[in-house]
């Protein structure tokens, strides 16, 4: 059986998804306008050892992000998980391992891409963040894509779509299709983590992924095995 992501990437033939417009959540983003002069480096001096909410009381790291700052695709994902809490970045255990083969699969790799989370401190046995948790970082994010100003941003799981689209509807109501978001192009897909307990689930994120790469010009030169 051939394994998902590894079909060659100008074999597949998808239809264009249409462009969404995204409701967007008041007070949220007004306070995430982007700020003159604004650069990664000052957001993470203004985000500083954090203790805006209980996140950090049982953190060994914050995870700010990683990745080319100019970077035109960034990953957004939940939060840190173990791994990510004790070396201080994001996706580097079996996820993120998996997250890089997805990238590599696409014809690019990890430096050329930008990547972070909705949250930046793990949540405790890597519970979902609560909506308060969530609301006090995602000004920090807002900031990152802004300074960024990405082409196209992939949110990994429910979490990072329902926080940017300001939705409660579950993934699988719109993963896949595009939004326009703050002057980006966005789309849902599945968290790697997911695809590690449903593997058949590949399928579908690979055809995902197809849609970022025919948006971004790219042609994968591996496959994902």
């Amino acid at each position: 059986m051939t394994a998902p992501f590894a079909q060659a990437p100008h074999t597949l033939r998808l239809a264009a998804a249409p462009i969404l417009p995204v409701v967007q959540m008041p007070g949220l983003f007004e306070a995430a306008d982007r700020i003159e002069g604004d650069t990664l480096e000052r957001i993470r001096e203004d985000l500083g050892e954090c203790t805006r909410c209980r996140l950090h009381k049982q953190r060994n790291q914050i995870v700010f992000g990683t990745g080319n700052p100019r970077a035109e695709l960034v990953f957004v994902g939940e939060g840190p998980g173990r791994d990510e809490d004790l070396q201080g970045l994001p996706f580097v255990g079996r996820a993120g391992q998996l997250l890089t083969q997805m990238i590599e699969a696409m014809g690019l790799a990890r430096g050329d891409v930008y990547i972070c989370n909705v949250v930046k401190c793990r949540p405790p046995e890597n519970r979902t963040p609560e909506k308060d948790e969530v609301a006090t970082c995602s000004p920090f994010l807002l900031r990152q894509l802004a300074v960024i100003a990405p082409k196209a941003v992939v949110c990994l799981g429910s979490v990072a779509a329902q926080s940017l689209l300001a939705t409660n509807q579950g993934i699988s109501h719109f993963r896949g299709q595009w939004f326009d978001f703050r002057g980006s192009k966005l789309l849902a897909t599945y968290h790697p983590a997911y695809l590690l307990r449903n593997p058949s689930a590949k399928s579908e994120v690979w055809k995902d992924l197809q849609r970022v790469m025919a948006f971004l010009g790219l042609k994968g030169k591996k496959s994902l095995r």
